[in-house]
């Protein structure tokens, strides 16, 4: 029996069939061309950006590092290429096996294991780490041949900074180190950011610190094409590296090498400064150390040794060493007197060799000086004459007009870690102590300040600036060490412009009066020995402050003390007496009466800034044990003495 098919509806499946699959495909088609627009257009620009970044890599240019150089162009720091062997952590089938298998290709001791070890604490795995340093020429050739056998391990070729002068001057020229994570993080969150990338060494200390920016550069950018295997392939585009500016400073590394030689093994500070302009001319902290040993990571042994030492060579002790001025203040107390109209000049105080107050003895000369003015009181030292002074004026007084000089302040030089040390008043002591009972100035207290001891606590930087702006009258001014910058690219120097000096008001008259009597202490009095036959007039002031309080009673034997228990030697000074050229202030720790340390090394200072002269061996020898006042022998010419590196 023939089956009767319905053509009409058969036609109407077919169409909606037919209907249905052309929507699928203009839909399918639809969600191409839709994609395709997004691809094409809306993220063309994203996508081009990342296939163009896949093909090529961004590669920072670390810019060289700007020189450091004396007034005199002798450079401090400087840099010099060598090949360095680095391991990628994560690019190492087992670190622990890698390093053990380059010992037996290359020279590695167990100080470069432990300072990789820190370096790896320190980074991120896929960073770039020195396993050893300044490798030779055979080193290169040895690994070149056996590359193939150590993943994740190259031969870099790169810049180290060198300190040529080694110990000379460190305190002041500071040293570099690899950036560690507190320095990472602030630089990330700075403008200097983008600046910073690939750099691993920053300054830590000093002028390499303080003027970070002026020494680091401008950080150029390589790109280059790249294979799939993100290898380099070939340099599409570069924008080479600035290098860093040369910083030029006030030192004359000259006189810093002469009065390090002068110190010796003897620990102290000594600044010398220019009162003209605030120029740093030495800025000397002794012991020092050799900032070469921090430039590739200091090795636990050297470390050790200079953190532990009891003679704290790491201490910059010029510029955060404080000490009481001892005798060295006496010459503010009395300028300070005749500002304030509180004694004139001819008044005469009687100095039987002690003064009483409150029930207590204070201790003066053996015998006493009899009548002394303010002239006698300065040239031979009175300290009745000061005791009295003080308990006149009051602490907060001394306090007021010793401020404006910069003692016990911030002097604003040009370097960080400046401390304030104490100047003493009133409110200081109610601010520094807790215990109520100890939070009052009692009377007895202001005696001492008047001879430079009690609170009194200056670092040598102040005692410097403070003896600078009484040598050119009563102008104060920012001690700095920058003098000019030079541009590495131009050539071009420009010297730094400093902010004027501030009067601070001083009577012409009353400095001379001060002048005069400091004069008479180099000339006459307790300065007179030391500078016996200079061919130039001083000033200068003698000082001993104590270490330790021995009492009032207990008369000082240095014999019976240990050695860090005895009195320091001080010296403030200027010359020549007329016209100032050069100012400083210098301590001999523990070394005793001022005459005999530090006053021998002032003596020299000016010997070589005023007359060019350099002691010979037999003087420098004698200065150092402390056995010499005026030179011995004949000097050498400063301009036949050289400053050379240390011998290997």
């Amino acid at each position: 029996m023939t089956e009767l098919r319905n053509a009409e509806a058969d036609s109407f499946r077919f169409r909606a069939r037919v209907y249905t699959i052309a929507l699928v495909v203009f839909l399918a088609f639809g969600l191409l061309v839709s994609r395709l627009v997004y691809l094409q257009v809306v993220r063309h620009d994203d996508l081009a950006a990342q296939a163009e970044s896949n093909r090529t890599a961004v590669v920072p240019i670390v810019p060289n590092r700007g020189q450091i150089m004396d007034r005199n162009g002798v450079v401090l720091a400087t840099n010099y290429a060598a090949y360095t062997l680095e391991i990628t952590p994560s690019r190492t089938g087992g670190l622990e096996d890698t390093i053990e298998a380059l010992s037996k290709v290359v020279d590695i001791q167990q100080r470069d294991r432990r300072r990789f070890k820190r370096l790896l604490e320190e980074s991120r795995n896929f960073e770039s780490l020195p396993i050893r340093t300044r490798l030779t020429d055979q080193e290169v050739a040895r690994f070149s041949a056996q590359r193939y056998r150590f993943p994740g391990v190259d031969i870099k070729a790169r810049l180290f900074r060198n300190y040529p002068l080694g110990e000379v001057g460190a305190h002041a020229i500071g040293y570099i180190g690899r950036i560690n994570q507190t320095e990472k993080a602030r630089i990330q969150d700075s403008e200097d950011e983008a600046n910073y990338r690939g750099t691993e060494y920053i300054g830590k200390l000093g002028v390499e610190q303080s003027f970070e920016n002026m020494l680091h550069g401008l950080t150029g950018v390589e790109r280059m094409e790249t294979s799939a295997g993100g290898h380099a392939v070939r340099r599409l585009a570069s924008h080479p590296a600035t290098p860093g500016n040369t910083v030029m400073l006030s030192l004359d590394i000259k006189l810093q090498k002469l009065i390090e030689d002068m110190f010796g093994d003897r620990r102290g500070a000594l600044v010398a400064i220019d009162p003209r302009n605030g120029e740093v001319l030495a800025l000397v902290s002794k012991p020092t150390f050799d900032p070469n040993l921090f430039v590739e990571g200091i090795d636990s042994e050297s470390w050790q040794t200079l953190n532990e030492s009891i003679d704290k060579p790491l201490l910059n002790r010029a510029l955060r060493g404080t000490y009481p001025p001892g005798s060295t203040y006496k010459p503010f107390m009395a300028l300070a007197a005749l500002q304030l109209n509180k004694r004139s000049p001819s008044m005469v105080v009687s100095d039987p060799g002690f003064y009483t107050f409150g029930g207590h003895t204070f201790r003066s000369h053996e015998g006493g000086l009899g009548g002394v003015d303010m002239h006698r009181a300065i040239q031979f030292s009175s300290n009745t004459y000061f005791y009295s002074l003080a308990v006149e004026m009051g602490v907060d007084t001394i306090h007021d007009f010793m401020k404006p000089l910069g003692l016990g302040q911030v002097t604003g030089i040009d370097l960080n870690g400046e401390v304030r040390g104490v100047l003493p008043s009133t409110t200081w002591k109610r601010n520094a102590y807790k215990r109520p009972e100890m939070k009052r100035w009692h009377p007895g207290e202001t005696v001492s300040l008047g001879i430079g001891q009690g609170y009194n606590n200056f670092t040598m930087l102040q005692l410097a600036q403070a003896e600078a702006t009484l040598a050119n009258g009563g102008t104060r001014y920012a001690p700095h060490l920058i003098k000019a910058v030079r541009d590495t690219v131009t050539g071009t120097v420009t010297p730094v412009a400093q902010p004027p000096g501030e009067n601070l008001g001083f009577s012409p008259k009353n400095v001379e009066i001060v002048r005069n009597a400091l004069v008479a202490v180099n000339k006459g009095g307790t300065g007179t020995r030391i500078f016996a036959g200079a061919a130039y007039s001083s000033a200068g002031k003698t000082g001993t402050a104590q270490a330790i309080s021995l009492g009032q009673n207990v008369r000082y034997n240095a014999k019976a003390l240990e050695e860090h228990q005895r009195d320091h030697s001080l010296f403030a000074a200027f010359a020549p007496a007329e016209d100032p050229k050069i100012a400083l202030a210098v301590i001999v720790e523990n070394a005793g009466f001022g005459a005999a340390a530090a006053g021998p090394i002032a003596r020299r200072v000016f010997d070589y800034w005023l007359q060019g002269e350099y002691p010979n061996e037999e003087d420098l020898a004698a200065v150092r044990k402390g056995q010499a006042a005026a030179p011995i022998g004949k000097p050498r010419l400063a301009a036949d003495v050289t400053v050379s590196p240390p011998a290997p």
